[in-house]
C-alpha cells in the first residue's frame, strides 16, 4: 500500500542553525526519516551571511532561489545568483553560497538529491541536530506563511 502524501506548513517546520553562530538557517521539509531518498529544505541566509565551505561526496545539491541575491562558489567556479535561478552543485564539489546583500536576506528551496552522508540520516540529520531558530514576518512573507 502506498502511504499518504506528506504535507507540511511553514509552522510545522522549525528553522535551525547547524552551529549557534551560523548566519544561515535551514528548515527540513522532508528527508530520509520520511522515507525519501532526497532531503528538501528552506534555506535562509542573513544579509552578508554565508555557510562555511562544505562538500557532499555522494549527493547532488540543487538550490531554487526565491528572493535575494548571492554568489555561489564551487571549487574554482564563481557565479552570481538571484531570485528565479536554479543552481546545481555536483557531488564532491567544495562549495559555499554567500548573500551579497547588506540589507536583504537570500532565500532558497534546497534539494539534497540522494541525501547520503557519513552519519545515518545524511545531511538532514545534521540539520535536525542544530540549534532551533524562528521564522519572522519577512520569512513568512517570502516563504508563504502568514505575516
Amino acid at each position: 500500500m502506498i502511504p499518504p502524501p506528506i504535507l507540511r506548513h511553514l509552522d510545522d517546520v522549525a528553522p535551525r542553525l547547524i552551529s549557534p553562530q551560523d548566519t544561515v538557517k535551514l528548515a527540513l521539509l522532508v528527508g530520509p526519516g520520511d522515507g525519501s531518498p532526497a532531503s528538501v529544505f528552506f534555506e535562509v541566509w542573513e544579509p552578508g551571511g554565508s555557510q562555511p565551505p562544505n562538500s557532499h561526496p555522494e549527493s547532488t545539491e540543487i538550490f531554487v532561489f526565491l528572493a535575494g541575491t548571492g554568489r555561489a562558489h564551487s571549487d574554482e567556479h564563481v557565479v552570481d545568483v538571484t531570485a528565479g535561478d536554479v543552481l546545481v552543485l555536483h557531488p564532491g564539489s567544495t562549495h559555499r553560497i554567500e548573500n551579497t546583500s547588506a540589507t536583504e536576506r537570500l532565500y532558497a528551496v534546497t534539494i539534497m538529491a540522494e541525501d547520503a552522508g557519513a552519519m545515518p540520516g545524511g545531511f538532514a540529520a545534521v540539520v535536525a541536530a542544530g540549534t532551533t531558530s524562528a521564522w519572522d514576518g519577512t520569512d513568512r512573507r517570502v516563504l508563504g506563511g502568514t505575516a
